[in-house]
C-alpha cells in the first residue's frame, strides 16, 4: 500500500499540483495594484481581480467533460499553456485591457489544472487511501496557497510586480515540465457500471449517457452546496478582515491571521489523513460545522490578538478540513470514470462560494451595522447541515469503505 500510495507518478502529481496553485495565488494578491498602477479605475481593479474565477466557474463544466474523455495528462498540459500565456500577458501587458485578457485566459487554464490533476490523482489512489491521498493532495494546494502570495510580495517589494509575474511564469513552465515524466497519462476509464456503487452502500447503479456534455454530476451537487456555504464565511472574511478590523478599531495585526491558517491546516491535513478513510462524511460536517461557526462567533466578539488566533484555527478546522472532505466525497460519490465531471462539480460550488463571499461581504457591510457582519454569517452552517439532511441516502450513508 504504501508503494501504491507514494508512487513516482503519484509524487510528480503532487508537485505539479502544487505549482498550478502557486502561479495564480503568486499573481492573485498583487493583480489589483498591478492593474491601479497601469491606470485603471477602482471599478476595473475589483473587476480585473474577480475575473479570474468567475471565468473559472463556466470553464470547469468543460473541463470536467474533457478530463472524461480525453487523458487527465493532455487536458492538464493544455491548461498548463494557458496559465503560462496568461503569465506572459500580465508581464507585457501596457493597459488594463490586457490584463483582463490575460485573467480570462488564466481562468480557462486553472479550470483545466484544477479538475483534472485531483482526478488524475485520486484515479492512481486504491479507493481505500482516497481520502487520505486526496488530503495530502489538499495540502500541496494549502502549500501553494500559503508560499506563492508571500514569495509574490516579497518580490514585488523589492523588484517590482513585473518581476513577481515572471516567477509566476516560472511555476507555470513547471507544471509543463513536471507532468511530462509522468507515466499514467490518466486514460478515460470505461466501464460497464459507472456508478461505482460499491463505494457508497445500498446505491442504485446510475446508466451514464455518455453522449451529451454534462455541466455538473447531479449525484455531488449536495456536495457542491456544502463546500459553498463553507466557503462563503471564508472568503467574506478574506476580503472584509482588514475593513471590520479598522472599523472597529480592534487592536489586532490581521496580517498574522492567514499564514496561522495556512499553517494549522497543513498540520491539520498531515495528522487527520488517515482517519479520511476511516471516519464516514458526517462526522467530519459536524465536526467542521462546529469549528467554523466557533471561527465566525470569535471573529464576531473578537477583541484581541489571542481571539484572532483562535479564530484561525477553528476555520482550518471548519472550511480548511472540508473542503478536502468534500472533494474526495465528490470522488467516491461519482466513480472512477466520471471523477473529471465530479470535480468540476465540487469546484462549481467552491467557485460559487467564492464568488459570493465577497459579495454578500459587501452587502452585509453595507447595509448593517459592522457588528452584525459575523452573526449574519452564521447561518451558513445551520444551512450546510440542511442541505446534508436533505440530500438522500446516498449522501447520508456514504463512506470510504475499507
Amino acid at each position: 500500500m504504501k508503494r501504491n500510495m507514494y508512487s513516482k507518478d503519484i509524487i510528480l502529481v503532487l508537485t505539479a499540483a502544487f505549482f498550478y496553485m502557486s502561479s495564480p495565488m503568486l499573481v492573485t494578491p498583487l493583480i489589483t495594484g498591478f492593474t491601479e498602477s497601469i491606470g485603471a479605475s477602482a471599478a476595473v481593479m475589483g473587476f480585473v481581480g474577480g475575473l479570474m474565477n468567475l471565468c473559472s466557474l463556466f470553464c470547469r463544466p468543460l473541463a470536467g467533460n474533457l478530463a472524461d474523455r480525453l487523458s487527465k495528462y493532455r487536458v492538464s498540459l493544455i491548461g498548463a499553456i494557458f496559465m503560462s500565456l496568461a503569465c506572459i500577458g500580465y508581464i507585457m501587458a501596457p493597459n488594463e485591457a490586457v490584463v483582463a485578457a490575460a485573467r480570462i485566459i488564466n481562468g480557462v487554464g486553472f479550470a483545466c489544472c484544477s479538475v483534472c490533476m485531483a482526478a488524475w490523482m485520486s484515479n492512481m489512489l486504491p479507493k481505500e487511501k482516497i481520502g487520505s491521498g486526496m488530503g495530502v493532495y489538499g495540502t500541496m494546494n494549502a502549500l501553494g496557497m500559503a508560499a506563492a502570495p508571500a514569495i509574490g510580495v516579497s518580490v514585488y517589494q523589492r523588484f517590482g510586480y513585473r518581476t513577481a509575474f515572471c516567477i509566476a511564469l516560472v511555476f507555470s513552465i513547471a507544471i509543463i515540465i513536471v507532468i511530462q515524466f509522468v507515466k499514467d497519462k490518466g486514460d478515460p476509464v470505461q466501464t460497464e457500471n459507472p456508478g461505482n456503487t460499491e463505494l457508497v452502500k445500498n446505491a442504485e447503479p446510475v446508466k451514464e449517457n455518455t453522449g451529451k456534455l454534462q455541466l455538473a454530476d447531479v449525484k455531488v451537487l449536495p456536495i457542491a452546496f456544502i463546500i459553498m456555504l463553507f466557503a462563503i464565511p471564508y472568503c467574506a472574511t478574506q476580503s472584509f478582515l482588514v475593513t471590520y478590523a479598522e472599523v472597529q478599531n480592534l487592536p489586532v495585526t490581521v496580517s498574522m491571521f492567514f499564514p496561522t491558517y495556512a499553517i494549522v491546516l497543513i498540520v491539520l491535513r498531515l495528522t487527520l489523513r488517515n482517519l479520511f478513510d476511516k471516519l464516514p462524511f458526517r462526522v467530519f460536517l459536524l465536526s467542521s460545522c462546529i469549528c467554523e461557526f466557533l471561527a465566525i462567533l470569535l471573529l464576531a466578539v473578537m477583541r484581541n490578538n489571542f481571539m484572532m488566533m483562535l479564530a484561525s484555527v477553528f476555520l482550518a478546522g471548519g472550511y480548511g478540513i472540508m473542503s478536502s472532505v468534500c472533494q474526495s466525497a465528490a470522488m467516491l460519490l461519482a466513480g472512477k470514470e466520471k471523477r473529471g465531471l465530479a470535480n468540476s462539480t465540487y469546484y462549481i460550488g467552491l467557485d460559487l462560494g467564492m464568488t459570493l463571499g465577497p459579495m454578500i461581504g459587501g452587502a452585509l457591510y453595507g447595509g448593517l451595522d459592522i457588528r452584525l457582519f459575523y452573526p449574519v454569517l452564521l447561518v451558513t452552517m445551520p444551512l450546510a447541515g440542511v442541505v446534508y439532511l436533505t440530500a438522500g441516502k446516498r449522501l447520508i450513508r456514504l463512506k470510504n469503505d475499507r
